[in-house]
C-alpha cells in the first residue's frame, strides 16, 4: 500500500510556521518568567531595598509634595517592568532605582544632544529631565535626578488625594493598568510601613492532608480547547486556603471556570489566583491587604458552570500565578515556587520545635 502524504497549500504551510513561531516565543517568555520567579523565591527578603531607599524617597517627596509611599510604588512598578523588558528598558543592574526614561523623553525629541545634562537646554527642547540633587546637571544615571524628574512630572499643585494622584499618573503613563498597579502598591506600602516582608507561605497548611504534582500545560476537560495554567492541590473540603504572599486583594467572586475565586496582587506585580473555593474568609474583599499565611478561603469544588455550581470534580485548590508585563499578563508555572515554599515552611517548623 503506498504511503499517504498530506499535502499543504502554501497558505496553510505559512500559517503553520507562524503558529509554531508564536508558540515558541510564548514558551520562551513563560520559561523566562518561571525561572525569574523561581529565583525570586530563593532570595532573601528583597523588599528591604524599598526601606533602604526610604530616605531618598522622603527627600524627593519633600520637594514635590508626593508621599514617600507613592514614590516607592512608582519605582517598584517601573522596576517590575524593567525586570521583564530588559532589552527595551536598559536600566543598569547597579542602578538604585528601576525607573526608565528614554533619552528622547529626558533630553527632548528635537535635542541634537540626546545625552544632554543641562537643565536649561533640556527644558528648551521640551525634555522632562530635572536636576534633583542640586549639582547643576540633569543626569539619567542619577537616582536623585530620575526620581525628582518623575515626581515633578506626576506631582502638582492640585492636591495629594488619591483622585488627583490617579489623574496625574494617567497623564504620565497614558493607561489605566499602570495607574491601578501604582495605587495598589501605594496601598500595600501605606498598610505595612516598615514591616514589609518577602516571606511566602504554602497555600495550604503543610500539616494538612493534601497532594499535588506538576499539572502545568495539561489539557482541560471543560470550557473548550485550553491548557491548564496552574497547579491543582487536592485536599478535603474545608481545608484552609492561605495567601502565599503579602499583597492586595484585587478580585473576589464567581468565575465560571474557577468558581468562587480570589485574586491577590503582590509588590512584585505577580497576580496570585486561587480557584474552586468553598467560601471566603469574612474579611476578604477587594482592597484588603493580606499577609503570607493569612486564611482567605477554604478548599472546595466550585466552578464549571453558573454561580453556585459545585461538585463537578474532586475538591482541590487551583493555584495560578501571572506576571504583569505592562499591557498584558502571562501565566507561568507555579509548581517550582510551591515546592520551594513547602520546603521552606517545613524547615521553619522543624527549626521551631
Amino acid at each position: 500500500m503506498p504511503q499517504m502524504r498530506w499535502r499543504h497549500s502554501p497558505k496553510s504551510r505559512k500559517r503553520s510556521r507562524w503558529l509554531i513561531a508564536a508558540c515558541l516565543c510564548i514558551g520562551l517568555i513563560i520559561c523566562n518568567d518561571a525561572a525569574d520567579a523561581a529565583g525570586n523565591a530563593k532570595q532573601p527578603d528583597r523588599y528591604d531595598e524599598i526601606l533602604q531607599l526610604r530616605s531618598l524617597y522622603a527627600q524627593i517627596a519633600e520637594k514635590t509634595g508626593l508621599r514617600w509611599q507613592q514614590l516607592a510604588a512608582i519605582d517598584q512598578y517601573e522596576r517590575t517592568l524593567t525586570r521583564v523588558h530588559r532589552k527595551s528598558r536598559p536600566v543598569p543592574k547597579e542602578a538604585r532605582v528601576g525607573i526608565y526614561i528614554p533619552e528622547s523623553v529626558w533630553a527632548g525629541a528635537m535635542n541634537p544632544d540626546p545625552a544632554d545634562t543641562s537643565p536649561l537646554s533640556i527644558r528648551m527642547f521640551g525634555g522632562i529631565g530635572r536636576d534633583g540633587d542640586g549639582d547643576g546637571r540633569a543626569e539619567r544615571t542619577s537616582a536623585h535626578d530620575v526620581l525628582f524628574t518623575v515626581a515633578s512630572a506626576i506631582g502638582g499643585p492640585l492636591g495629594n488625594d488619591q483622585e488627583h494622584f490617579r489623574i496625574r499618573l494617567w497623564h504620565y503613563y497614558g493607561h489605566e493598568r499602570a495607574v491601578q498597579r501604582i495605587v495598589q502598591f501605594t496601598a500595600i506600602l501605606d498598610a505595612c510601613g516598615d514591616k514589609l516582608t518577602k516571606r511566602h507561605a504554602f497555600p495550604l497548611p503543610v500539616r494538612a492532608d493534601y497532594s499535588y504534582r506538576n499539572t502545568w500545560g495539561d489539557r482541560r476537560g471543560w470550557g473548550g480547547r485550553r491548557i491548564h495554567e496552574g497547579t491543582d492541590i487536592f485536599a478535603g473540603y474545608g481545608v484552609p486556603v492561605r495567601s502565599t504572599s503579602l499583597g492586595i486583594v484585587e478580585m473576589k467572586g464567581w468565575n465560571r471556570y474557577g468558581g468562587w475565586r480570589v485574586g491577590i496582587r503582590d509588590l512584585d506585580n505577580i497576580y496570585h489566583y486561587y480557584a474552586h473555593l468553598q467560601g471566603f474568609a469574612q474579611n476578604i474583599k477587594p482592597g484588603v491587604i493580606v499577609q503570607p499565611g493569612q486564611v482567605i478561603g477554604w478548599v472546595g469544588s466550585s466552578g464549571y458552570g453558573r454561580p453556585g455550581t459545585q461538585g463537578k470534580f474532586p475538591p482541590h485548590l487551583h493555584y495560578g500565578v501571572y506576571r504583569d508585563r505592562g499591557m498584558v499578563e502571562w501565566a507561568f508555572n507555579p509548581y517550582p515556587l510551591l515546592r520551594q515554599w513547602e520546603r521552606d515552611e517545613r524547615r521553619a517548623q522543624r527549626a521551631a520545635r
